[in-house]
């Protein structure tokens, strides 16, 4: 059976994980019927704006898929500052970015390694893409380390989160604007399914119909997923850190993580690492950023880009990995071995992590 036809099946567990939170079923079994009826409704909202896409050229299409590559995540993280989980927000920026970069990049390599020897992609636009990675680091790192100094100042602690997040959304307009000007293909951060169906199968209006109930959907599964994290981390012992550094990116993105795999398959690595590379960088330079002004309308005050020591650590070192493996213009499946092997190691550390009083100790 082919991965459409499982995620197409798996639209059962939409209605059924809406009854169980009508019914008020055990809240860890909602938790699970959630993750489980978000994953095909991500992956429609990918479908229907690349069938859009097609309609509207690919520019216009590359920006709209860079606009709702991340829809259903950034759904589940705005509820999560409605219902105050602020930590769990931030690591699942973290999680976005390092999945991205060691679980979907690590998996592309394997399985495109194993099937085509050595791989090779454009390593001018992978330099760049890893310059640009390691700006959106230093743009995450600064903010928290200068905390420990200004933090007894509101003021200015919201000021240099505010700060730091209009130069790294404006950034990340001037690399799409780039990507625009010096690229004949698409841009590098749209998923292109045209590699896989070259023809449009919706009109505009059926396209635009089902995105519309898609995002409603997950606005609904959502809402059920996060009024169930308390329970479940209270339940299974687990921290809002490893909920959201695991759990929410891989149920957010795992239809853009089949798509990546699909094409490193194709031996079409440039087009995989846009899918992997490009949603880190829509991520850490928009997603991340644009959260800071969305708590400030919710609470009435800015999500501080201030992270811990481990979340810190962790991004780090993945990016540091990320960049080194994309340098060279070339991949094999050895070095998606070693991305694996990275992600597998952060994933124990943070499912150990004990918390301070709630929360995880800031530099």
């Amino acid at each position: 059976m082919s991965a459409e036809r499982i995620l197409k099946g798996m639209l059962i567990f939409v209605p059924i994980a809406l009854i169980a939170k009508l019914a008020n079923a055990d809240p860890l079994l909602i938790f699970i019927l959630a993750c489980l009826g978000i994953i095909p409704l991500a992956d429609l909202i990918g479908e229907a704006t690349e069938e859009i896409a097609h309609h509207t050229g690919p520019k216009v299409g590359g920006l709209l898929n860079a606009t709702l590559g991340n829809a259903a995540e950034l759904i589940i993280t705005i509820l999560a500052i409605q219902a105050g989980l602020l930590d769990l927000v931030k690591a699942s920026i973290v999680g976005s970015i390092i999945g991205n970069l060691l679980l979907v990049m690590g998996f592309s390599l394997v399985l495109g390694g194993l099937k085509h020897g050595i791989q090779k992609f454009d390593a001018r636009q992978a330099g760049l893409n890893a310059t640009l990675l390691i700006l959106a680091v230093v743009a995450l790192v600064v903010p928290s380390l200068f905390d420990a100094a200004i933090k007894v100042n509101k003021a200015a602690e919201f000021g240099m989160s505010e700060g730091v997040a209009v130069v790294m959304i404006i950034l990340y307009v001037l690399s799409i604007i780039y990507s625009f000007s010096h690229q004949n293909s698409e841009p590098a951060d749209a998923i292109e399914r045209e590699a896989i169906e070259p023809e449009a199968k919706w009109s505009v209006r059926t396209a635009a119909l089902v995105l519309v109930g898609t995002t409603i959907g997950i606005v609904l599964l959502s809402e059920a997923l996060v009024g169930a994290v308390e329970h479940v981390t209270a339940t299974l012992g687990l921290s809002e850190f490893f909920i959201g550094i695991i759990v929410i990116p891989l149920v957010g993105n795992i239809a853009e993580h089949i798509v990546a795999v699909q094409v490193a398959l194709k031996n079409k690595m440039e087009l995989s690492l846009a899918v992997s590379v490009g949603s880190s960088l829509q991520v850490a330079l928009f997603v991340a950023p644009v959260l800071v002004f969305i708590t400030l309308l919710i609470t009435g005050q800015p999500l501080l880009l201030v992270f811990s020591t481990f979340e810190l650590i962790a991004i780090f070192a993945t990016v540091l990995i990320a960049a080194f493996i994309a340098l060279d213009g070339e991949s094999n499946w050895l070095e998606g071995a070693m991305l694996l092997a990275v992600y597998v190691i952060i994933a124990i550390a943070f499912f150990y992590l004990p918390t301070v009083g709630g929360t995880v100790p800031h530099p």
